[in-house]
C-alpha cells in the first residue's frame, strides 16, 4: 500500500470517527469532558457521622478529596468554592463472609458504608447531584498473621466509596 493511500485512509477513518461523535453526551459518543465545565473549585467539608464508628468520616472525606484532586479537573478548596459536596454517613456495618473450619474465626469479612450526599452549586443554589442510601461494600481478610486489620477494611471501603461518589458527580449521560 502506498504512502498516499495510507494517508487518505487515515484521514477518512478520522473523519468518520469525529463525525460519529456528538457534541452532547446524551446523544451519543463524545470527545467532551464528562465533568461539569463551569465548575472550577469544590469545597468538601467533613462528612457528618451518624454511626458508632469514630473517625470514618475523616477517612472518607480525605479519600473523596484525593479522588477529586487526582481524577478530575476540579480544584478542592477549604471554603468558598464554586460548589460544595456535603454528606452524612448513615450506616457502617461489618459482616462475616466466611469462617475458618474448626476455629470459627472469620476468614473473609465485609465492610459496608452507606452515605447520603448532595453536590450543590454555591453560585446558583442549584443541586447538581444528590443520592440517598448510597452504599459500597468491600471485602477484606481479617485472619491473624497473614490478614488485614479492620483499619484496612475501613480504608478500602472509604476509597471505593470516594471513587463511586466522584463518578456520580460526572455530567449526566
Amino acid at each position: 500500500m502506498s504512502a498516499y493511500l495510507r494517508s487518505v485512509s487515515a484521514v477518512v477513518g478520522a473523519s468518520v470517527l469525529i463525525l460519529g461523535c456528538a457534541s452532547d453526551p446524551t446523544r451519543g459518543y463524545t470527545l467532551a469532558s464528562p465533568y461539569e465545565a463551569s465548575v472550577v473549585s469544590i469545597s468538601v467539608p467533613i462528612f457528618e457521622n451518624q454511626t458508632f464508628d469514630p473517625g470514618i468520616e475523616r477517612l472518607l472525606t480525605e479519600a473523596i478529596i484525593k479522588e477529586i484532586q487526582y481524577s478530575t479537573p476540579w480544584v478542592v478548596v477549604q471554603q468558598g468554592g464554586d460548589t460544595t459536596l456535603s454528606g452524612m454517613i448513615v450506616a457502617s456495618d461489618h459482616g462475616r463472609l466466611s469462617r475458618r473450619r474448626g476455629t470459627g474465626l472469620s476468614e473473609e469479612a465485609l465492610r459496608e458504608v452507606t452515605v447520603d450526599f448532595t453536590w450543590s452549586d454555591n453560585r446558583t443554589g442549584r443541586v447538581l447531584a444528590t443520592r440517598r442510601s448510597f452504599r459500597v461494600s468491600r471485602s477484606y481478610v481479617p485472619v491473624r498473621d497473614v490478614g488485614e486489620g479492620l483499619a484496612v477494611g475501613e480504608l478500602n471501603a472509604a476509597q471505593e466509596l470516594a471513587r463511586a461518589i466522584v463518578q456520580e458527580m460526572r455530567a449526566p449521560w
